[in-house]
């Protein structure tokens, strides 16, 4: 049986199901399902186009690459490992993760035509360890809400759910 998350807006009220990837992503899956829920602040991408997300603290060791992607597709659901030094420093400690060894971004991808390219460090492929399977339209437009309205004061869920 599919393992499913809840991804959810917590200001906006709106949520979609993702299943979990688990042949193509196994070590992400298992320690993302161990830490849940898990969530924090979000944010919306500045240069991959279309993708919220929020930073968190590491939670697992670090499981590297594993069905990564430098072009996400809607409904991607993506995790990334940041040591330390990789991160700009005022955004560090603008999202309060300046003290933290590894940060761990996961994200969602709502639209279509995202590129992971940083001018700073180059490509930053993610490992894609989930599909959205339900709610992706309604995702989509308060994604791209958070994007004209703006992130204060909202929060990225993840939560096991069941099905």
């Amino acid at each position: 049986m599919a393992r499913l998350l809840r991804i959810t807006l917590a200001k906006r009220g709106v949520s979609c199901v993702a299943e979990l990837l688990e042949k193509q992503a196994p070590r992400t899956c298992e320690a993302v399902w161990n830490a849940l829920p898990l969530g924090g602040d979000i944010q919306h991408a500045k240069y991959a186009r279309n993708e919220v997300y929020a930073m968190l603290g590491q939670f697992a060791d670090p499981i590297g690459q594993e069905n990564p992607t430098v072009t996400p597709i809607p409904g991607d659901v993506v995790l990334f490992e940041f040591p330390g030094g990789m991160l700009d420093e005022d955004f560090k400690r603008d999202k309060g993760v300046e003290a933290l060894p590894m940060v761990i971004d996961l994200a969602i991808f709502y639209g279509r035509n995202n590129l992971l390219l940083n001018a700073d460090v180059g490509w930053v492929p993610g490992n894609v360890y989930a599909t959205i399977v339900e709610g992706l339209d309604e995702m989509a437009a308060a994604c791209h809400d958070v994007w004209r309205s703006g992130s204060v004061g909202e929060s990225l869920v993840y939560e096991r759910h069941e099905g």
